[in-house]
């Protein structure tokens, strides 16, 4: 992704989460709010509890290519994305499953 479509500053992530506009599922919780952006960033957690780095870095892989292919439908939104365990052993067609699961509940999908 470009830079552009990233979150990293620690207060962007406070002030998103603080607003607390979020929902969630087994694998990932999911906080949104509105930015006055015309495109979506995205920042993602993933704790070192769920494993080593090589597989921290497959799951911010698997959500970086998920949110690719629907950056054009979450316009205006700033999103961050909490991977669970329960993310960790799911193929990547089940992973995409789960999360446009989270993105339809938190209704930045239709």
């Amino acid at each position: 992704m470009k830079k552009e479509y990233r979150i990293k500053k620690s207060s962007d992530f406070d002030s998103i989460i603080r607003k607390k506009k979020s929902f969630a599922n087994r694998q990932f919780v999911i906080y949104f709010k509105e930015n006055e952006l015309n495109h979506m960033r995205l920042g993602i957690s993933v704790s070192k509890k769920l494993g080593k780095a090589y597989k921290r870095n497959k799951l911010k892989r698997y959500v970086r290519e998920c949110f690719k292919i629907r950056k054009d439908f979450i316009k205006n939104y700033d999103v961050i994305i909490i991977v669970r365990k329960g993310a960790v052993d799911l193929s990547f067609e089940d992973f995409d499953k789960s999360i446009n699961h989270v993105l339809k509940g938190c209704k930045l999908l239709r």
